[in-house]
């Protein structure tokens, strides 16, 4: 049986001034699945994960999450919509002065209260979701260390688990093992296929390295100039 898509865009496009970053982007993405996006820099690849999320506006376009839509949903149900996509950066974008708990319950910030966020008084099924997402990386030991004491591979595993405890069907990872030396992008790599595996979890991979798509990626996918194919 055809595994359900978790993520669906149509024809999305988006232009700055005379620049067409995106030109007509469409891909399917199931759960469970791992699929990486090549392209040099420049290429529109970024652009395509700020349509997704519509942290950047599309000119036009379709994006469904699951049986959502998220290319119309405005306000508080565009903010519900997001929480089904976890985001992986680069740099991690990690609070360095707090621990990795800490780090990862922020991924918890769309579904409590403000006061909870605000005194760090975080609910029972908020810690426990915390600490099982910091267990599937393989961190639950550093899970009382601060973010700018680990390595970067660790950091990285951080980010991965502040998505899980987000508890989103589908991950985002713009190029998360740029900064990373090849064993440790490797292990990271490796990590997001188990997790697409064992979970379900809907992985879209932005790379600059042929070889490690083909390693890990279920499907590899081409950005060129605006263009994905």
């Amino acid at each position: 049986m055809t595994a359900p898509a978790a993520l669906r865009i149509t024809g999305v496009s988006k232009r700055y001034g005379e620049v067409q970053a995106l030109s007509g982007a469409s891909l399917t993405l199931r759960a469970g699945e791992f699929v990486a996006v090549l392209g040099p820099s420049g290429s529109g690849k970024s652009t395509l994960f700020r349509c997704i999320t519509r942290l950047t506006e599309p000119d036009c376009g379709e994006i469904f999450v699951g049986a959502h839509t998220l290319h119309n949903a405005q306000g508080a149900e565009l903010a519900r919509r997001r929480r089904d996509i976890g985001v992986v950066f680069q740099q991690f974008n990690l609070i360095r002065r707090r621990t990795a708990l800490e780090n990862v319950l922020a991924g918890r910030l769309g579904n409590v209260p403000w006061w909870r966020v605000a005194t760090g008084m975080f609910c029972e099924r908020d810690m426990a979701l915390a600490m099982d997402a910091l267990d599937a990386v393989g961190l639950s030991a550093q899970r009382h260390q601060r973010a700018d004491t680990l390595s970067g591979g660790q950091q990285q595993r951080v980010a991965v688990a502040r998505a899980l405890a987000q508890e989103s069907h589908v991950l985002l990872a713009d190029e998360p093992v740029a900064s990373l030396d090849p064993e440790t992008a490797a292990s990271v790599l490796s990590l997001m296929q188990t997790l697409a595996r064992s979970r379900g979890l809907a992985v879209l991979c932005t790379l600059h390295q042929p070889q490690y798509a083909k390693a890990y990626a279920d499907r590899v996918m081409q950005m060129r100039e605006g263009r994905l194919s």
